[in-house]
């Protein structure tokens, strides 16, 4: 197979070389066929089989090879063969060379490729999956992207070449008779003023708006086929209908209503969703509970003297439900009420892509709507471990219904969620074990942050399993325990009192009639949509923890706005989500917060960079509260100033983070963060003093070379001589 993938890649690059030292491209030069055309003309009248056959083929070898001239070719032959014979051998020539080539490419790339680049050739593959031949088809038909990338990057995915022939042949045919007819129209040009007759006008300005005329053929096909697999009302009583309170519907909702949209809001539980209730608002009413222990802890390097702290854990508790009070009003139904969001309570579900059934208390009815967004978010999920059905099982969910402090609190789990709660229920006096199957804590970050925060879960009374994979639950008269294995195949079981599962969590897509809709799920459960937040139906939407693939707060309300803007204006612009610079903050002390790359991921993506690092301990304002660990590190483009990403550890780390999330997102490189004033003392600061080490490993040791010689040089022409 490699001797004849190298042949095959000698045999092109032999092809090229022959078209480029053959003078070939030089022929195919406007000037060079103008001066031929009526010897050419003269040709073909005697050799008509002879001159189509060489053109035909001619065209099949530079398409083929994707070497320039295609679009030359194509306005060629609409100017030696006429509208009807040029789009003919156009047509097959086109396709057949493109086939050629995505084979070529097949052959010759993409096993190198697929191995290298898996993450970018996989979102084409997933729009193969999603639209099938159509995605193909609405490249085709919408040439933004040169001819030959498209045969090239669809020779590297999986799609069959036999689908990729005829839809290539379907869907080039519109812009190849665009083509075609100008190239015809330059044909008849007999004189200058005739530059200006309305058919030639008329034909190039096809060239350019075709695109645009093609993209919404498209559309409308989509919608044509769609109303064709489902009966499509002739009004709508709604514009929208959110199927899910949480962030990420609230801010859909609310977006909805501002522009004047009808907008009907589906919750079947309560308002504000997981982040209200069970996520974001009680977690960090509990951490700050636990922080103010650590405080008292240390309240004696202060010089304050103070006795060990007493834990009344109904009160904390307390103080966590009296947060999650204090926060419902924003969430709350009369509030979106009176911002003109119609709120119904009840469990949603598709009828069509136009039609959602509510099943009220009340009673149950329908809602006919152009759009629907889907935000019904996400649940923790429980792994399938023997004999834990024997054990009751907490969760993010059910956590916060504790009526008493846990004795032995073991955590399975040291993500984000594991770690704050972990590290918090030991600092309330729990006695703490958290496993974790991966080699560190936080798998997603760089391996010095994880270490970092390890250290100090272990000094607040954490114990630390890593590299442990959960057996099973054992439970009998003498308690509970989970089996354990290390990496060396050596067992363990760890008793408790509860244990917390902080694992992941599942989208919530069952129930609401998707399935039977086509609207699929990806491998890790949520929804599939496109780059927009499109499913594959063109009025449904998802936004949120059930889209993925962050599940952060802010996340979903990022989501939220595109997928709302696009619903609703979609058919004059749709945006793109960016995750470029989404930031994310563990809450755990110290805390870890990011924005962008950072090492792990860079080194996965194969970017280079460098590395810019400022110590905590350097910082004026660290030093002066006694709390000066952790470090700031920003990786850089080698040589440049532009910000790739940023890790925080530390205290204020998250609130540090969104000078560096502006940054990036408004395109400000170190340089202008250094000139930026920061009041001080603060931790803002760190920024400031992060961007200075990077100035100083760049400073121009050249210029300054020669401004230490210009200064010289001005000391001693101040002297005077004396004899």
């Amino acid at each position: 197979m490699r001797s004849r993938r190298l042949l095959l890649l000698l045999l092109v690059a032999a092809a090229v070389a022959a078209f480029f030292f053959s003078g070939a491209s030089d022929f195919l030069a406007l000037e060079a066929l103008q001066t031929e055309q009526v010897r050419f003309h003269a040709w073909l009248e005697r050799e008509p089989v002879t001159v189509i056959g060489g053109f035909f083929l001619l065209y099949v070898v530079i398409a083929a090879l994707s070497l320039p001239g295609a679009t030359l070719m194509t306005l060629l032959s609409g100017a030696l063969f006429g509208l009807g014979w040029g789009l003919v051998i156009v047509s097959f020539a086109s396709t057949l060379g493109a086939t050629l080539a995505a084979l070529i490419a097949r052959t010759l790339l993409r096993g190198p490729l697929e191995r290298r680049y898996a993450r970018q050739l996989e979102r084409i593959n997933a729009g193969i999956r999603r639209e099938g031949a159509l995605y193909l088809f609405t490249l085709r038909l919408i040439p933004l992207f040169p001819f030959f990338v498209i045969n090239l990057v669809m020779g590297l995915t999986r799609m069959r070449l036999t689908t990729f022939y005829w839809v290539s042949q379907l869907g080039m045919l519109p812009a190849t008779l665009v083509f075609v007819n100008a190239g015809r129209e330059l044909a008849e040009l007999q004189a200058l003023g005739d530059i200006l007759s309305p058919s030639l006008v008329a034909s190039f300005a096809l060239i350019g708006i075709f695109p645009w005329l093609a993209k919404g053929l498209v559309a409308l096909v989509k919608r044509r086929a769609l109303a064709r697999r489902h009966r499509r009302p002739a009004s709508f009583d709604r514009d929208i209908v959110v199927i899910g309170a949480g962030a990420a519907g609230l801010v859909a909702s609310y977006i909805a209503s501002a522009v004047r949209a009808r907008v009907t809001l589906v919750e079947r539980e309560r308002m504000g969703g997981d982040c209200l209730n069970t996520g974001c608002v009680p977690s960090k009413a509990l951490i700050r509970a636990a922080r103010s222990i650590r405080e008292i802890r240390r309240a004696g390097q202060y010089g304050v003297r103070v006795a060990e702290p007493s834990v009344d854990f109904p009160a904390v508790m307390g103080h966590v439900h009296g947060a999650i009070e204090a926060i419902a009003p924003h969430d709350s139904v009369e509030r979106y009420q009176g911002l003109g969001v119609e709120v119904l309570k009840g469990e949603a579900s598709l009828i069509s892509p136009w039609q959602v059934r509510v099943v009220t208390p009340k009673g149950e009815q329908t809602l006919s709507t152009r759009h629907v967004i889907i935000a019904s978010g996400a649940r923790p999920r429980v792994p399938d471990l023997p004999g834990i059905e024997s054990v009751e099982v907490l969760t993010s969910d059910t956590l916060w219904r504790l009526k008493e402090l846990p004795e032995r609190l073991l955590v399975l789990g040291g993500g984000p969620i594991g770690c704050e709660l972990g590290q918090s229920f030991a600092l309330l006096g729990s006695r703490v074990t958290l496993v974790e199957s991966a080699g560190q804590l936080l798998p997603r970050e760089d391996a010095e942050v994880a270490e970092a925060l390890q250290i100090a879960m272990g000094e607040d009374g954490v114990r630390v399993l890593l590299g442990h994979r959960a057996l099973g639950v054992v439970a009998d008269a003498a308690g509970s325990a989970l089996e354990v294995a290390n990496a060396d195949g050596h067992r363990e079981l760890v008793p408790f009192t509860h244990l917390l599962v902080a694992v992941g969590r599942e989208a919530n897509v069952t129930g609401m009639g998707l399935e039977a809709l086509g609207i699929d799920t990806r491998g890790n459960g949520t929804l599939d949509v496109d780059e927009t937040l499109r499913s594959v139906l063109p009025n449904v939407w998802a936004c949120g923890d059930v889209a993925g693939p962050y599940q952060l707060t802010h996340a979903g309300a990022h989501q939220a706005w595109h997928a709302t803007v696009n619903a609703l204006f979609g058919e004059f612009k749709r945006f793109r989500v960016s995750y470029r610079a989404l930031p994310a903050v563990t809450f755990t002390t110290p805390e870890v917060a990011r924005v962008g790359l950072n090492e792990r991921e860079a080194r996965s993506q194969g970017t280079d960079y460098e590395v810019t690092r400022y110590a905590l301990s350097e910082l004026d304002r660290a030093l002066a509260e006694a709390d000066s660990g952790g470090f700031v590190k920003v990786l850089t483009p080698p040589g440049s100033d532009r910000i790739l990403g940023a890790t925080i550890v530390g205290e204020g780390a998250g609130e540090m983070l969104a000078t560096f999330t502006l940054a990036m997102t408004r395109g400000i490189g170190l340089n202008r963060l250094l000139s930026t004033i920061h009041p001080y003392p603060t931790r803002s600061e760190a920024v400031k003093a992060t961007a200075g080490v990077w100035k100083n490993a760049h400073k121009p040791e050249r210029l300054l070379g020669w401004l230490g010689r210009y200064f010289a040089w001005r000391r001693g022409a101040g002297r005077v001589t004396r004899g």
